[in-house]
């Protein structure tokens, strides 16, 4: 036979093979094959394969907890016209009143306009405020609303950003199949944090950290007064670096520094215009104007004589480090330093500057979660248990291979049709194994389950196709077989659209672990119909009719 029409007439066969040796690939060679180079880091343990497992495999914590806030959803502030401009003023306005009125933070309220149909939300971040406070606060901006109009929760934009922000701290901490999704029950919004090889008190202290990261000028005014002014925030950076651990002159450490890439242009010039205006680049530069905070329990103490030109790191309200400018004062005297504007943020332990790398990298949680125990649920699963559940799994797993496989060669007693049914109700799950190891999907025993779905359904289908292949007597004839085959792909093609069609909305929908076994399902059935199934009756067609 011309090798050209064995390959046309076994191509479903060799597609087989290509996607079994790209799933090989993925499960056993060191890395991989992956999807997205940025997921994937030295953090991932190494074993036999590059699987990922979730929480019901590893161990870890889960924690599903609401977002603190309130929300005036729809209301009527002028801030757009009729044409369908937004007014940026009038934004800044509302936002302002909201600042001053109810005495909070920037980063805990703000004002937005929904893309899709212009309705304009405001909201605040805290559980310091009531719905009438809220309420009059948005009354004194001239904003049309009422006590009634004010609900809990926060508008569906803040939500994504805060699931955006708590996915990349995860990656970005090296946590190794993590996962953050939404759910929503009795009305309530929840943020749902799964992270494996993490206690209950660690990922709460990750939780609980809003990632607010800024640097803060400490100097003497023009009385001589001790005063504060944010010289530098999470916007403008560029990039951020991994922390190090600088040397002294004579080799001594001296803590850590996170350095940063502030950006180029305006946030650059700014930053040396107030360094500038506040003297660090003059009285500050002298010895005299070193910073040199004391220390009182293991944090800067303010109690001190003389004045003091600090750069402060503050992360959550909370001073991490001081220090003084340094080498960098020399670059800005020089002119150079707007060129290749870099800067180093200091914090005294590795903990810290590790905690202060993944805040900036992830950037600030838009609004903080509600770790209450009245409002939040933390279940943790130790890797005891994990590893129980993880033997477990493997065991169902081979006797449910072993039983289908015993089943299906008493039946047929012929290892021609047997063998083969065998092997691709097999490879399904290979190429499965694979898709997850190349998408470091977690796997946990909702998958498990759709795992052993996969083989029965695979196996019922196969089935099929080697009895209406053999209803009939003879089948010596390619042409019989093509006609036979056909007739039953079309019985399993429709029933694999119906299992799409029923199990489509759990796997869309947050409904927990039924989600993840819908999508193995799903997948299942879809590898069985468009490569293995075809590639089965190839095979039989092989066996059974004359060549």
């Amino acid at each position: 036979m011309n090798p050209i029409d064995g390959v046309k007439q076994n191509w479903r066969v060799l597609l087989l093979v290509v996607f079994l040796a790209f799933s090989v690939v993925a499960l056993f060679v060191p890395g991989g094959i992956v999807a997205d180079s940025s997921v994937a880091n030295d953090s991932v343990e190494s074993g036999p394969t590059n699987l990922e497992f979730g929480l019901d495999l590893e161990g870890g914590t889960r924690v599903r907890a609401p977002v603190t806030g309130m929300t005036a959803a729809d209301i009527d502030a002028g801030v757009v016209s009729d044409n369908g401009q937004v007014d940026g003023d009038r934004i800044e306005e509302i936002e302002s009143t909201l600042y001053t009125d109810l005495e909070l933070d920037q980063a805990d309220a703000r004002v937005t306009v929904d893309d899709d149909d212009g309705s304009v939300s405001a909201e605040v971040f805290t559980d310091n405020v009531t719905k009438a406070e809220f309420a009059g606060a948005l009354q004194s901006a001239n904003v049309d609303v009422s006590e009634a109009d004010i609900r809990d929760g926060v508008t569906e934009q803040t939500r994504t950003e805060i699931i955006s922000t708590l996915r990349t701290k995860i990656n970005e901490a090296g946590l190794s199949g993590g996962s953050v999704t939404e759910q929503t029950m009795q009305d309530t919004n929840y943020i749902v944090v799964e992270v494996p090889n993490m206690d209950a008190a660690e990922l709460r202290k990750l939780l609980s950290e809003r990632g607010v990261v800024e640097v803060v000028a400490y100097f003497p005014d023009e009385n001589g007064n001790q005063t504060n002014e944010t010289v530098l925030t999470q916007d403008m950076m560029a990039s951020v670096d991994p922390p190090r651990q600088p040397q002294g002159p004579q080799g001594q450490s001296r803590g850590y520094v996170v350095p940063v890439q502030v950006k180029e242009g305006e946030p650059a010039e700014q930053f040396q215009r107030d360094m500038e205006q506040y003297g660090f680049l003059d009285e500050g530069y002298t010895p005299q104007g070193a910073c040199n905070l004391p220390e009182e329990n293991g944090s800067i103490s303010f109690d001190h004589e003389g004045e003091q030109y600090c750069l402060l790191t503050i992360a959550d309200e909370e001073v991490v480090d001081a220090h003084s400018m340094g080498g960098l004062a020399d670059s800005m005297i020089a002119g150079t330093w707007v060129n290749d504007p870099r800067f180093q943020m200091g914090a005294p332990s590795q903990q810290e500057a590790q905690s202060l790398s993944v805040n900036l990298r992830a950037g600030s949680l838009r609004a903080p979660l509600d770790l209450s125990p009245e409002s939040a649920q933390i279940d943790s699963i130790t890797p005891t248990h994990a590893d129980q559940f993880k033997q477990y799994s493997l065991l169902i797993g081979l006797l449910s291979v072993v039983t289908v496989s015993g089943v299906v060669y008493a039946r047929y007693t012929d290892t021609r049709i047997a063998l083969p049914m065998i092997l691709t109700a097999l490879s399904e799950v290979v190429i499965l194994l694979g898709f997850a190891a190349m998408i470091r999907m977690p796997l946990n025993l909702s998958h498990v389950a759709g795992f052993i779905a996969v083989v029965g359904t695979g196996v019922d289908d196969l089935v099929i196709i080697a009895d209406e292949v053999l209803d009939e007597g003879d089948v010596s004839s390619a042409r019989v077989f093509q006609s036979r085959f056909r007739k039953a792909f079309w019985v399993i093609g429709a029933a694999a659209a119906t299992t799409i069609i029923a199990l489509s909305p759990l796997a869309v929908l947050s409904l927990g672990d039924l989600k993840g076994f819908a999508i193995i399902t799903i997948l299942g059935v879809l590898i069985g119909v468009l490569i293995t199934r075809p590639a089965y009756g190839d095979i039989l067609r092989r066996l059974l009719t004359d060549r």
